[in-house]
């Protein structure tokens, strides 16, 4: 049969879609959503039906929508690549079968008024964007998109008349050392403190919960001196493990805050919170259910909500947390525009942050912040077009953590900045000019220098199991005792973690689970005892609300003391988590009672994200795969705090992922 044949026949068509699922170019649920619709509904031609197909697949690579130009501009874009071990290629590819389409025959093929509207309706299926670039969505993916855009625009007409002395007042005493100009941290608080909504991004390193906090204490000296009250804040992130990690930061921060040169220096440092929940928490989950306890009929009670590590947020959860936000309540988002994005589809905080670069400033803002701030905004960040919400985003550009002499910063610019045609020197001549970054190449499997760095006694997964083994745990006979000891070694657990880009393959967190569990036996640092044993680090997968562990909290199992019905004292194991409030408590779990988890010598790097490391390993595939991308390579990088290894197999695995860049469709 002819390609263009299949576009004649809808039956011919879903055997088509068939093939492609065999080959896993597409998944089953795609193929199952476009054959109810074919079967529901007699007229709509094998376009249609494709359109609906490729639309599924797009959300199920994290896709708002589909963009049907690019699809024809680019057709290898519209389907997964097989798998590295598909026994073979479907007989009719992209390339081949939309050939014999136009977009304006796609166009029209979607004019089907049951099936697809351009709005406001009831059809499965909602056809946005513009005729020269048509972007097929369904329903509530474009619901959730519109929901956002009015959210924010909504907040973005609201802009505060703040008394200019009491702000600047309040920014000389929060910022009183002149130092690096401009001082973005000081601008991002005065342009956030007149804004309903602002997002404040920045690579790692460039304070962003410094700046947070300072905003905070701003606020509410300026609520506190109009308003005679102090604000209601909610800190939040989407993840139990970004949420632990905010919630020490913030504490912090807030505890070694300089507010001496205010009056009511105790009343605002009272009033900053510290406590962070995550936002699912926050918006209150429904058992059994994807909605909210909070919602536009039952919004929380709050003035103000700060939610980090924002490139983690999926269009969904976006569109759930403004609906859940009172209309007169500010938001701010924190976080990295150029990490990972969400899991789930949608890159929200990437898309709204995509002009932050140039930065897009007014001069009616250049002139309020000199005003304000005393801080000179340069002109190459000026923009007379510059649009409202160019006004409310803030990007930090100093690195306080990575400096001139930093591997790791220099590395992970080099990567962010890399474009295609570059003519600068090769990314791995960096490992040559500095001790904090090193590269293990892998000839074969085991390699004795990525051996030594997994079991290394000082900075490896030796040195937290060495510290296990060292005090027999009979020897620790109070609780306190037990806590300490389980806290050194949590501790020292998070100097050094191993990330990998796949899950699968010879270099994949699952294979590498198995090769250091065997190593670390071999070595002696662990017993070969069955799933459970001394020294197992876990990472729960899964938000246990029963147990209070998010998903991302990562915990150690040890030996823990017990006493059996006939009263004899006897030796098991419990888990030790830290607990998510920032007090340095142990919390000890019996394994029997944990849910949804996974060892975790090794991790995904998008596992990674909300976490850091003192010394992280990142291990790339010896192959190439759609996964491996800038973002990906950037967000392993900066997991590391003082030292990076890279373990790769050739120079053209990095060199091929940095070139490809995240590229996810939406209307935003």
């Amino acid at each position: 049969m002819k390609s263009a044949d299949l576009l004649q026949d809808s039956t011919h068509l879903m055997q088509l879609l068939e093939s492609w699922a065999d080959a896993g170019w597409l998944r089953w649920l795609d193929v199952e959503v476009a054959r109810f619709f074919h079967e529901i509904t007699e007229d709509a031609s094998p376009l249609l039906i494709l359109a609906i197909a490729l639309t599924s697949h797009q959300n199920g690579r994290g896709h708002v929508c589909f963009d049907l130009k690019h699809a024809l501009d680019a057709p290898e874009s519209a389907l997964l690549l097989p798998p590295e071990n598909a026994q073979s290629t479907p007989q009719y590819l992209p390339q081949t079968l939309f050939a014999h389409i136009s977009l304006a025959q796609w166009f029209a093929a979607l004019q089907h008024p049951s099936l697809v509207s351009q709005g406001p309706g009831n059809s499965p299926l909602v056809l946005g964007g513009t005729e020269e670039r048509p972007l097929l969505y369904l329903r509530r993916f474009w619901q959730h998109e519109q929901s956002i855009k009015q959210a924010i625009e909504s907040r973005l007409s609201t802009q505060y008349d703040l008394p200019t002395t009491l702000l600047s007042e309040s920014l000389n005493r929060l910022f009183p050392n002149a130092g690096i100009k401009p001082d973005w941290q000081k601008i991002a608080c005065a342009l956030a403190a007149r804004q309903a909504f602002s997002i404040i991004t920045g690579g790692p390193g460039t304070g962003k919960t410094t700046t947070v906090v300072k905003l905070l204490a701003l606020l509410q000296q300026v609520s506190l001196t109009q308003q005679g009250r102090p604000l209601s804040i909610r800190l939040a992130a989407p993840t139990g493990k970004a949420a632990a990690r905010l919630n020490a930061s913030i504490a912090s921060q807030v505890k070694g805050l300089d507010l001496s040169s205010f009056e009511n220096e105790a009343q605002i440092r009272k009033d900053i919170p510290t406590e962070v929940t995550t936002l699912h928490r926050l918006l209150g989950p429904l058992r059994n259910s994807r909605f909210f306890r909070h919602h536009r009929g039952n919004p929380l009670r709050v003035d103000l909500v700060v939610v980090d590590e924002a490139s983690m947020i999926d269009v969904e959860l976006m569109a759930q947390l403004l609906d859940a936000l009172p209309a007169d309540a500010r938001l701010i988002l924190l976080g990295d525009k150029d990490q990972l994005a969400s899991v789930e589809a949608g890159a929200v905080l990437g898309n709204l942050c995509h002009r932050a670069e140039a930065g897009h400033y007014t001069p009616d803002t250049q002139a309020w912040l000199a005003n304000v701030t005393q801080q000179p905004l340069p002109d190459a960040f000026l923009d007379l077009n510059g649009t409202t919400k160019d006004q409310a985003i803030i990007m930090l550009r100093h690195s306080y953590r990575f400096g001139e002499t930093s591997g790791i910063g220099h590395l992970a610019r080099r990567v962010n900045q890399l474009e295609q045609q570059d003519s600068s020197p090769p990314i791995y001549s960096l490992f040559d000019r500095f001790s904090d970054i090193q590269r293990i190449l892998l000839s074969s499997t085991p390699t004795p220098a990525l051996d030594q760095l997994l079991c290394d006694p000082a900075s490896g997964y030796g040195a937290y199991l060495n510290t296990l083994h060292a005090t027999p745990i009979e020897q620790l006979t109070s609780a306190s005792a037990r806590d300490h000891w389980a806290l050194s070694i949590l501790e020292q657990h998070s100097q050094f973690q191993l990330l990998c880009a796949l899950r699968k393959g010879e270099q994949g967190v699952e294979a590498m689970n198995r090769y250091i569990e065997q190593l670390l036996i071999k070595k002696g640092l662990i017993k070969e005892v069955g799933a459970w044993y001394a020294g197992r680090p876990i990472m729960i997968t899964q938000n246990d609300y029963s147990l209070n562990l998010m998903n991302g909290d990562i915990g150690v199992t040890l030996p823990y003391p017990y006493q059996n019905d006939d009263g004899h004292p006897r030796i098991g194991l419990r888990v030790a988590f830290l607990s998510g409030d920032g007090s340095q408590q142990i919390r000890w779990i019996l394994p029997s009672r944990l849910q949804a988890h996974e060892t975790v010598f090794a991790m995904t790097v998008h596992k990674s994200q909300g976490s850091e490391f003192t010394h992280t390993a990142l291990m790339l595939p010896a192959y190439d795969n759609p996964i491996l991308t800038r973002e990906l390579i950037y967000t392993g990088i900066t997991r590391a705090k003082r030292q990076f290894t890279l373990i790769d197999t050739s120079n053209q695995i990095l060199n091929n992922a940095v070139k490809a860049r995240v590229y996810r469709v939406s209307g935003l």
